[in-house]
């Protein structure tokens, strides 16, 4: 796998009262706990060798998000490249969800590291609909190329 990997993974969007709001998540876990800013991302997971990216994005986000789409028209946001060097490509998806009612898959892992105990917690501890300032001043600074994606092709739909 190495630094290489690829990810798939869905914006969700919406428009509430003339704002333009997409729907991100906050890992969850020890490590992120105490960050927010730059810390939170779009719905997503590794796409597994021979799989479709476009159908990765649609599973991942229903785990995450406990939250099914249809797989209707998804709009290519391209893909960025993280400074782990992990790779992203994206799909913007016009719907909507109550992050109140939202539930994550569980992962676990090894906390402390080396201390060989496991501990369990939700992939996503937090979802929330967030309009665009907010979700440039969270989303993983690579991550904000897809909201400025996102605008480009809605204000190019107008």
């Amino acid at each position: 796998m190495g630094g290489s990997s690829l990810s798939a993974g869905i914006l969700l969007y919406r428009t509430t009262r003339g704002v333009l709001e997409v729907l991100i998540g906050h890992p969850g876990g020890p490590f992120w706990a105490k960050k927010q800013e730059g810390a939170w991302s779009i719905p997503k997971g590794l796409v597994e060798a021979g799989e479709d990216a476009r159908k990765t994005a649609l599973r991942e986000f229903a785990e995450e998000t406990g939250h099914p789409l249809p797989d209707t028209e998804a709009h290519p946001l391209g893909e960025v490249t993280l400074r782990s060097g992990k790779r992203v490509v994206a799909w913007a998806i016009r719907g909507d969800l109550d992050p109140g009612k939202a539930s994550s898959n569980l992962v676990r892992m090894e906390w402390p590291r080396g201390s060989g105990r496991q501990i369990e917690f939700p992939e996503i501890d937090e979802l929330r609909w967030c309009p665009m300032d907010e979700a440039q001043r969270l989303l993983n600074p690579a991550q904000v190329e897809f909201l400025k994606r996102l605008r480009k092709r809605l204000d190019h739909v107008k």
